[in-house]
C-alpha cells in the first residue's frame, strides 16, 4: 500500500495510523529509490496473521515471502496497479450509487485446484449493483487478473484453461461418505451462488501489444468447452481505460467476441 496525494488533513490522518500499525508490529515499509522515495507499506506475518482473522478475509492465505522486504520490493510494481484497480472500482461504486467497498476487494484468494496445486486470482471482488427500478440489487463477484506485460502471451492465455480447470474441480472425498451427504460437488459451488466472471486488465504495453494479448486471450478462449464459455464472463481492457473512464464504462473486450466493447457489468450469457 503507498500513500498517495490527498487532502492535507486526510494524509496525516493516514500517516499517524500507519506509524501506530508499524509500532504494534503489523505492518512494515520499504522505500522505492527511484519513485521519488516513495514509502510502500505492507503487511507482516504477525499482521497477515491477525487480518486472516477477520469474516471478511476467511479465505484469503498471505504470499509465502509477505513479510519480506525483498520480496516486497519486487512485489510492489504489481501491488500498486492492483491497488489502484481496486481504487477505481470503488470510486466508480460510489458515483453510481453502488456498493463496493475496500473490504469487498479481496486480494490472493487461495482456490484449490487437487494434488497440491492452487488459483490465486490478483483479486476477488464483491459488488453490489443497483438495479433499476423496483428491482431492487444484485450482486455480481469477479476475479480480477493483472498483466503488466511481464509474460508471454500464451503463458497469460494459459489462466483460462486454470480457470476452467477450478470450474469443473471435484475435491476428492477422503474416507467414506457421510449418510445423506449426496453426491461431490464442484469446490467454487461452497462459496459462490455463481461461478464469479473474470476480468483480465492489461498493463505494461501499448496499443498493438493489448492488441496482442488480447488476441492470445481470444485464442485461448477458443480451447474451452462451451458450458465453461457460457457460464463465465471473460473480459479484458487496458488499465489505462479503466482509470481513464471508469471500470464501469464500455471499454471492456469480451474473450469469446473481441470485437465488442461492454461494461463489466453487461450480461454476456451465451
Amino acid at each position: 500500500m503507498a500513500i498517495h496525494a490527498a487532502p492535507k488533513k486526510r494524509i496525516e490522518q493516514t500517516r499517524r495510523r500507519l506509524v501506530k500499525l508499524h509500532a504494534e508490529g503489523l505492518i512494515d515499509r520499504v522505500t522505492l529509490p527511484q519513485a521519488g522515495r516513495t514509502r510502500v507499506w505492507f503487511v507482516t506475518q504477525y499482521g497477515a496473521e491477525v487480518a486472516s482473522e477477520w469474516p471478511e478475509l476467511r479465505d484469503w492465505r498471505p504470499p509465502r515471502l509477505a513479510a519480506d522486504r525483498t520480496a516486497a520490493r519486487l512485489r510492489v510494481a504489481h501491488a500498486l496497479v492492483v491497488t489502484e484497480i481496486a481504487r477505481a472500482f470503488v470510486q466508480d461504486a460510489r458515483r453510481r450509487g453502488d456498493v463496493c467497498q475496500p473490504l469487498d476487494w479481496i486480494p490472493e484468494v487461495y482456490h484449490s485446484l487437487g494434488s497440491g496445486e492452487a488459483l490465486i486470482p490478483d483479486a476477488l471482488f464483491y459488488y453490489r449493483r443497483q438495479a433499476k427500478e423496483r428491482d431492487g440489487w444484485s450482486m455480481l463477484r469477479a476475479f480480477v487478473e493483472v498483466d503488466r506485460a511481464t509474460m508471454g502471451p500464451e503463458r497469460l492465455a494459459a489462466k483460462i484453461s486454470a480457470y476452467e480447470r477450478l470450474y469443473r474441480h471435484v475435491p476428492v472425498a477422503v474416507g467414506r461418505p457421510r449418510p445423506g451427504s449426496g453426491l461431490p460437488v464442484e469446490e467454487w459451488r461452497r462459496r459462490y451462488p455463481v461461478f464469479p466472471r473474470v476480468l483480465f486488465v492489461l498493463a505494461g504495453t501499448g496499443p498493438a501489444g493489448i492488441d496482442n494479448r488480447v488476441s492470445a486471450l481470444h485464442a485461448g478462449a477458443k480451447l474451452a468447452r462451451a458450458d465453461f464459455l457460457r457460464d463465465v464472463p471473460m473480459l479484458a481492457a487496458s488499465v489505462t481505460d479503466v482509470l481513464r473512464d471508469g471500470p464501469s464504462a464500455p471499454v471492456w473486450r469480451p474473450l469469446t467476441d473481441p470485437g465488442q466493447q461492454v461494461s463489466w457489468m453487461d450480461s454476456l450469457r451465451r
